[in-house]
């Protein structure tokens, strides 16, 4: 009965592992890597098997595809790894940053008056359906798309995020990239996502968000044009909230 005695450090190596499978299913869920996924899984599984039954042939055809399979994985799930990588690399900048933010309250209250400043913008864009798109600094560097635009220093406030996103105004076409409190950057060109769950009714703006929000940390703010409608989106995904309240206390938090 050796398969039962199990040490301490086995059962932690199996919750581990079962950890490990699901962050990487809820990653590629929904996707169509969760097919290759599954395909993966599979052959592994029956590679194994052939192993158990000594099929020594069939083993060493399955080992030796799984073996230079790993490098068209990297290629295949490139999306999904750098994901997983930044979710993995956040989560600890966050805790640090919640760590040291105890000490800094003046900071966070200038977070939370530059967000409601922000969230004001939004819905005074929203109501004559002026497009808006803003993207939110946290911490992954966003130098590869600000190149892509003008660069700007300027303090967050309401009457000036409104004259740059004014439809006349020469800035008002591409993203406006805010860093630690300060307008950086606008016109920037964001990378467009692909994925094929975004619903018709978004435009590319919404898409270009979702984009950068693939790549890095950072949190957009979308006024769509068609209807006015204020969208917040982080970690490749639309969050919900119930009040323009709501969002700027969301902002806020996952800013701080």
């Amino acid at each position: 009965m050796e398969f039962l005695d199990l040490r301490i450090i086995d059962i932690v190596d199996i919750v581990l592992v079962a950890l490990l499978l699901y962050y990487v299913y809820k990653l590629v869920k929904g996707t169509v890597a969760i097919n290759i996924f599954v395909g993966i899984v599979i052959i592994y599984g029956i590679w194994r098997l052939t192993e158990i039954l000594e099929m020594e042939l069939l083993s060493k055809i399955l080992g030796g595809f799984l073996g230079v399979g790993m490098f068209a994985l990297i290629v295949v799930f490139q999306q999904e790894i750098r994901k997983f990588l930044l979710m993995l690399g956040s989560t600890n900048f966050n805790a640090r940053r919640r760590f040291y933010n105890k000490f800094k309250l003046s900071e966070e209250l200038t977070v939370s008056e530059n967000v409601n400043a922000l969230v004001a913008a939004c819905k005074k864009m929203g109501a004559s359906k002026t497009g808006a798109l803003i993207v939110l600094k946290r911490n992954n560097s966003l130098d590869f798309v600000k190149n892509s635009g003008d660069e700007m220093k300027a303090a967050v406030n309401q009457p000036i995020i409104e004259s740059i996103f004014f439809k006349n105004s020469p800035l008002h076409d591409g993203a406006m990239i805010i860093e630690d409190n300060i307008i950086t950057a606008t016109r920037v060109i964001l990378p467009v996502s692909d994925d094929r769950k975004i619903p018709l009714r978004f435009g590319l703006r919404h898409r270009a968000a979702l984009g950068i929000t693939e790549k890095t940390d950072a949190v957009c703010l979308v006024v769509s044009e068609e209807s006015g409608q204020i969208s917040y989106l982080k970690d490749s995904d639309f969050v919900l909230y119930e009040s323009l309240d709501a969002l700027a206390k969301t902002i806020t938090k996952d800013l701080s």
